[in-house]
Parts: C-alpha cells; sequence; structure tokens
C-alpha cells in the first residue's frame, strides 16, 4: 500500500480525525509533515505520531511546497516503492476520494493522478475564481486541459520521487509548476472526480491571495516583463532603422533578429527555467528560432497589411501587431521550445 503524505502548517482535531479514518481504511503508511507550526500545536503532531504516523518537522514555517519536498526526500530514503498520495490537513480531501486517488495509482499504472473536484453546490467565490483562472492559464500555456490546477489531492508513482524534489517552488506554487512542468516532458496525467468539501467558507485555508497568486501566476509574469523588454527593444531599432533609410522589411527583420536574441536568453535563463545544460540549449535553440521566423512572417504579414495597405500610423501598426502575437508566441514556447 502507498504512503499517505501530509504537510501539515497549525492543523486542528480534522488531521486527527482523518488519521484515524484512514487507518480503519487500510494499513496505510501516513507521513506528516509538521511545517513549522510551533510548540502550540506540538500535541496534534505527537498525538499522531502516537498512533503510528511519522511525524517530520520544520523548526519554522518554509511552505506547502518545501513540506512536500522534504516528505518526498524521505520516502527516497527509506526506499519507498509504492507510489506516494498528497493530501491536505484540513478536512477538505474525504478518506474515501484519498482512497480512489491510491487505488487509481496502484491499478491504472499512471505515474500522475490528481483527484479534480466538480466545484458545484456552495463554493467560495475566490476558491471558484481562483481555479478557473489557473485553469484558463493552464491550459493556455501548456495546450491541456486540467479541470482542477489548484487540488491539493495527487497520486505520484515512486519513480516521480527525485523528479518531484527538483520541480522549482517552495510555496504554493510548487503544485502548478509541478504540472507546468509534467505538461513539457509530456507527463500522462489522469483525473479523478472527488467531492468538494469546503468547511467555514474555507476559512481554514493559509492560501495568501495577493502574495501565492503571484507566485502561481510568475512565469507568465515573467514572459510578459521578458517580452515587454524585448517588444521595446524591437520598437527602437524598427524606428531607428526605418529612420536612415531602410526598407520596411529590412528594418522589421533586423529589428527582429536583435531583439529575439535577447529575447531567447531573457526566456531561457529567467522565464522557463535557467537549468538548462548545453544539450538542452542546442535541443530548444533552433526550435525558437524557427519560432521566431514564423513569428517574424506573421509580423511582417500584420505589418504590412496595418501600416502599407489599411493605412495605420506606423507606431499604431506596430503596437497593434505586437499584441496579436504575444499571447501565441507565449503558448508556443511553452509548448514547443522549452
Amino acid at each position: 500500500m502507498c504512503t499517505i503524505l501530509i504537510p501539515a502548517y497549525e492543523p486542528d482535531e480534522r488531521l486527527l480525525k482523518l488519521i484515524e479514518q484512514l487507518k480503519k481504511m487500510s494499513n496505510y503508511r501516513i507521513l506528516i509533515v509538521d511545517d513549522g507550526s510551533g510548540e502550540a500545536y506540538r500535541p496534534i503532531f505527537d498525538t499522531a505520531a502516537a498512533v503510528g504516523c511519522t511525524v517530520l518537522r520544520h523548526p519554522v514555517n518554509r511552505g506547502k511546497g518545501r513540506a512536500l519536498k522534504t516528505g518526498f526526500q524521505h520516502l527516497i530514503e527509506i526506499g519507498e516503492t509504492r507510489g506516494v498520495v498528497c493530501a491536505d490537513s484540513d478536512g477538505q480531501h474525504l478518506p474515501v476520494d484519498i482512497q480512489r486517488i491510491a487505488s487509481a495509482l496502484q491499478k491504472s499504472g499512471s505515474s500522475l493522478v490528481i483527484g479534480s473536484r466538480h466545484f458545484t453546490g456552495k463554493v467560495p467565490f475566490r476558491s471558484k475564481f481562483g481555479n478557473t483562472a489557473t485553469r484558463l492559464v493552464y491550459s493556455f500555456t501548456t495546450g491541456t486541459k486540467i479541470h482542477d490546477t489548484q487540488t491539493g489531492l495527487r497520486g505520484y508513482s515512486s519513480g516521480l520521487l527525485k523528479w518531484l524534489c527538483q520541480i522549482p517552488g517552495e510555496r504554493f506554487e510548487y503544485e502548478m509548476n509541478l504540472l507546468l512542468e509534467a505538461a513539457r516532458q509530456g507527463c500522462r496525467i489522469e483525473e479523478i472526480f472527488i467531492d468538494t468539501v469546503y468547511l467555514d467558507d474555507n476559512k481554514s485555508s493559509h492560501f495568501r491571495p495577493l502574495a501565492d497568486s503571484v507566485r502561481v501566476y510568475l512565469p507568465l509574469i515573467l514572459f510578459s516583463a521578458s517580452s515587454i523588454l524585448s517588444a521595446l527593444l524591437d520598437f527602437v531599432l524598427l524606428l531607428l532603422l526605418r529612420g536612415i533609410g531602410g526598407s520596411l522589411a529590412v528594418s522589421v527583420i533586423g529589428a527582429r533578429a536583435c531583439s529575439s536574441i535577447f529575447n531567447y536568453t531573457m526566456n531561457r535563463k529567467y522565464v522557463f527555467g535557467s537549468r538548462q545544460n548545453k544539450a538542452k540549449v542546442y535541443s530548444s535553440l533552433p526550435k525558437y528560432f524557427a519560432l521566431v521566423i514564423a513569428v517574424l512572417v506573421l509580423n511582417l504579414g500584420l505589418m504590412y497589411l496595418y501600416n502599407e495597405w489599411i493605412g495605420i500610423p506606423l507606431i499604431a501598426a506596430k503596437l497593434l501587431t505586437e499584441a496579436s502575437l504575444f499571447l501565441f508566441s507565449y503558448w508556443a514556447q511553452r509548448k514547443y521550445v522549452y
């Protein structure tokens, strides 16, 4: 039977109730990571240890992503071979649904199984809105549709444990980064629909709407910043080349050649991960510049359409063209280049 991993920060009696119910259902190994909850919560963790759970502790709060990695690293060290199911400590994941994920992980052969919530009935607005937004962002950036990108109920095969420890992110952004990386590597994701449980309007959640949302959407934010800087460089060079008498085609191509080199360097290093070795660079570089050529053709075509045929002024035509190609470029780089 696989291990149940529960990251916990300042839990209440619901954690102990979940443990009791899980133990009645099957002889699960239960691993709990106390993410710096403090002395006031030690009795709860001591009780969990007394009934047979393994409890690991962080001296200070380090975030859900780090707590999960601590658990994964422990499972690697003890030689876990049957996989792990991650669940939250606040009672939002029913024991029967945890068991369903564990069974699917063992039977289906999938390396990644997630419990997706239906989001029916009375759902807190911030939870429904947040999941809808991240679902749309994830679908757009990866080309893969997942109904619930924010679920904490997930099952992983033991073969993924080392990979899970390498995913960037220390807090709530870790789980989104994980799904993004899984899609990039072509990992098959199996979804199983589970009940949606919100207690006290989800007040027990430690998700910080502003700070953690920024972390979740950071890849898109960084991509936007890189694109804006590249667009500014491209814009200035276009005006300079056009101003000294270059044709529209020469000006567009020259400006794009310089700005694309800058954009590739920024995206490879800061947006889509700085861990690429030389082999990966050699792989991504030709794909990136193939995309540059495709975007350049589209860019040139749109510039001629807006500036030469319709008669829109050069600056306005340039801005309209870049806006038209921004989302396409992000999707293509995430999906095919990096």
